[in-house]
């Protein structure tokens, strides 16, 4: 494995990790719920679990 020969300073290992950011999530509202929910991603209203506003499984139980 490579090694480097001298130290990196903090500020050259503080440019590297300029790109590493947390961003927040963007959330989207349900329009036949009207539940705000991660977009992209499935939620649960009322013990149903819906996607895109159609629901996919009724009586949905999470698995541990």
């Amino acid at each position: 494995m490579a090694h480097p020969k001298r130290r990196h300073s903090t500020t050259r290992r503080d440019k590297r990790r300029t790109h590493y950011k947390v961003e927040a999530v963007t959330l989207a509202t349900d329009s036949t719920t009207g539940e705000v929910h991660e977009r992209h991603h499935a939620h649960v209203f009322e013990g149903n679990l819906f996607y895109r506003g159609k629901m996919i499984i009724e009586g949905y139980r999470p698995t541990v």
